[in-house]
């Protein structure tokens, strides 16, 4: 089979509007969800590399990308409504549930309360604790804006001046990329496509989730970068207790964008995944 380029659709679920990118055809269904102030785009290498045996949906997460942007609506439990109700929708269940950072919260939640729909699930560098920035910690509970992006010079007179603003906060090519897919063009200048107010909203609403985790069944694979600054290994080794059965990799020389900082490590153990499936 040959790969297809994603289609970017739009669909309704859960009351709002997603707009996601679906590379079709009748193969395994996988659902790619992407972190905090995330876009679908950040799965275009991964649907490239499994696009050929795989149906690959990767939808703009509620307030991100082009997605509706509701007032509320940011807990974790209704992260998952919206993916279930999508995969529903589309009638392709069962479907391997990715999920890289907040994403892995979703697709966690996914696999533990709708387990119907879940064949597989791929949790990518995501704490069950909420440690790290974006993560959803206790200190992000307690905010008024999203901890990370409330300073930033916005809008830019120009695309280049928001990406130099990029590369001046993340040393790493992987982090300037993830936040630029989100960087557009708006009648005031260059701004980005979350919103501030959700990706505030989703740390306040975090809650810890080993409880969630440790009711999936299927097949995990935990996955964690060397460097992390989001999941410290002594929690991952809590992820692995919760689900004893689950399959566990570490990424080197990545600090959390695990399959664009060394996707040779990445995809040779993500490969391993999917075969044993």
């Amino acid at each position: 089979m040959s790969y297809s380029e994603p289609t970017l659709r739009k669909i309704t679920v859960n009351g709002i509007s997603l707009s996601y990118g679906d590379t079709g055809g009748d193969r395994q269904p996988m659902l790619c969800l992407h972190g905090r102030w995330g876009r679908w785009e950040t799965w275009k290498e991964f649907m490239s590399r499994y696009g050929d045996r795989c149906r690959i949906i990767a939808p703009d997460q509620r307030g991100h990308g082009l997605s509706d942007k509701p007032d509320s609506g940011y807990a974790a439990e209704d992260f998952a409504r919206d993916a279930f109700e999508l995969v529903q929708v589309l009638d392709c269940a069962p479907v391997i549930a990715v999920g890289h950072s907040m994403g892995g919260r979703v697709a966690g939640h996914l696999a533990g309360l709708y387990p119907e729909v879940v064949k597989a699930l791929a949790v990518l560098d995501e704490s069950v604790e909420g440690t790290g920035i974006g993560s959803g910690n206790a200190e992000d509970a307690r905010r008024s804006d999203d901890g990370l992006t409330a300073a930033w010079p916005t809008p830019y007179a120009s695309y280049e001046e928001g990406l130099d603003h990029l590369k001046s906060l993340f040393p790493r090519e992987s982090n300037v990329e993830y936040f630029s897919q989100s960087l557009v063009k708006t009648a005031d200048g260059y701004d980005y496509l979350f919103s501030r107010s959700a990706m505030a909203e989703i740390g306040r609403r975090y809650r810890p989730w080993v409880d969630v985790l440790s009711q999936v069944r299927c097949p995990v694979l935990l996955m964690r970068a060397a460097e992390s600054w989001c999941l410290p290994a002594e929690v991952a080794d809590q992820m692995r207790q919760a689900v004893p059965h689950s399959t566990y990799l570490e990424v080197p020389n990545s600090d959390h964008m695990v399959y664009a900082d060394n996707p040779e490590v990445f995809y040779r153990g993500f490969d391993e995944f999917l075969s044993n499936l």
